[in-house]
C-alpha cells in the first residue's frame, strides 16, 4: 500500500480530516479534505465533524483550529514550520499603544500568535480586512503584525486612522515595481494579480490585489487567457486546475515560503500514524484568543 493510501486509511481509521493551505505542495493540497486560505480554513475548523485535525500549513494555523476547536486534536505535520511575520508584534507595544491613543481598536491578522490574538479586538483576514475596519465603531485602528496589509486597509478606509506596525511576511516583502515591469515586459498581454502582502509600490502597479482565495475567484471570472500572480508560488496548483485553459506566470522565482514547504505527504503519514505534534495551548489563552477570532467570525457572516 503506497503511502496517499496508508494516509486515506488511517484518516478513515481515526475519524480524522486533513485541511491543506494553499501554500503547501500540491501533493498535500490534493490528499486534503478542504484546501483554502486562511479564513475559509479559520471557518472550516470551527465547523468541522472530526476528533482529529491535521492542519498542513504553518504554526499559527494550528493554533488557530486549536483556539476554534478546543476539545479536538489538531496537530501539525512540522512543528518547525513556523510563519516569521506572526511574531512581528509585541505585547508591550500592544499595550502602549492601549494606554496613549483612546478610541483604540487592536486588529490582528489571523496570521499571527495565539498571545497576539489574546490582546487583540478581533481577527481579520486578507479577505475580510477592509470590512471588518469600515465596520468597526472605533476611529483608530491599530493593526498588526502586517504592515502592508495595513496600509491596503488604510488606503481603502480613508475615514479611519490606521497606524502601521513594522512587520511583514518576508516572500512577500521581498518583491519590488522592479519584479512587476520585468515580469510584464517578458508578459505583456498578462494581467498582474497580487497579494495586499506585497508591499505598496507592487500593488499600485497590479491590475487586481486581493487575498488567496480572492485571486483565485478573479482570475476564473477575467476573460484574459495570461495572469501574473504575485503571491506564494504554492496557489498555481489551483489555479491551473480551475483553469486549464490559461496561463500563469509567477511575478518573482523568490515566492517561495520555506515553510509551508516543510509539510510533505511523509510528515502527514507519520503525525497521523503516531498522533505526535499536536498543538498545546492553555485554556485561558485559548478562551481569551478565541474572542477576537469569533469576533471575526461573527462580524462576517453576511
Amino acid at each position: 500500500m503506497g503511502i496517499k493510501e496508508e494516509i486515506l486509511r488511517l484518516k478513515k481509521e481515526k475519524n480524522a480530516v486533513i485541511l491543506a493551505h494553499y501554500y503547501v505542495i500540491p501533493e498535500v493540497q490534493d490528499i486534503a479534505d478542504f484546501v483554502g486560505d486562511s479564513f475559509a480554513l479559520a471557518k472550516k475548523a470551527k465547523a468541522i465533524d472530526a476528533s482529529i485535525i491535521v492542519f498542513a500549513g504553518v504554526s499559527f494555523m494550528g493554533e488557530s483550529a486549536k483556539i476554534l476547536n478546543p476539545d479536538k486534536k489538531v496537530l501539525m505535520p512540522d512543528l518547525e514550520a513556523d510563519c516569521p511575520m506572526a511574531h512581528m508584534a509585541t505585547l508591550a507595544k500592544v499595550q502602549k499603544m492601549r494606554d496613549e491613543i483612546d478610541d483604540l481598536a487592536v486588529v490582528c491578522y489571523v496570521n499571527s500568535t495565539a498571545e497576539l490574538k489574546k490582546v487583540s479586538d478581533v481577527c481579520v483576514t486578507s479577505s475580510n480586512a477592509v470590512d471588518i475596519v469600515r465596520k468597526l465603531p472605533q476611529k483608530n485602528i491599530y493593526f498588526i503584525p502586517d504592515r502592508h496589509l495595513a496600509s491596503f486597509v488604510q488606503k481603502l478606509v480613508p475615514e479611519k486612522n490606521v497606524i502601521l506596525n513594522d512587520g511583514y511576511c518576508p516572500t512577500h516583502h521581498a518583491m519590488s515595481s522592479e519584479d512587476v515591469l520585468k515580469a510584464k515586459s517578458a508578459h505583456p498581454q498578462a494581467l498582474v494579480f497580487v497579494h495586499p502582502e506585497c508591499p505598496e509600490e507592487v500593488v499600485c502597479l497590479a491590475d487586481y490585489a486581493g487575498s488567496t482565495a480572492g485571486i483565485i475567484q478573479a482570475v476564473k471570472q477575467s476573460e484574459s487567457k495570461e495572469f501574473i500572480i504575485g503571491t506564494e508560488e504554492g496557489v498555481l496548483h489551483e489555479l491551473r486546475k480551475q483553469n486549464p485553459e490559461k496561463t500563469f506566470y509567477l511575478l518573482s522565482e523568490n515566492l517561495v515560503c520555506e515553510d509551508m514547504k516543510k509539510v510533505t505527504l511523509e510528515k502527514l503519514y507519520q503525525v497521523l500514524r503516531d498522533e505526535s505534534n499536536e498543538v498545546h495551548l492553555d485554556s485561558k489563552t485559548m478562551s481569551v484568543a478565541y474572542k477576537a477570532m469569533d469576533t471575526m467570525l461573527e462580524m462576517t457572516k453576511s
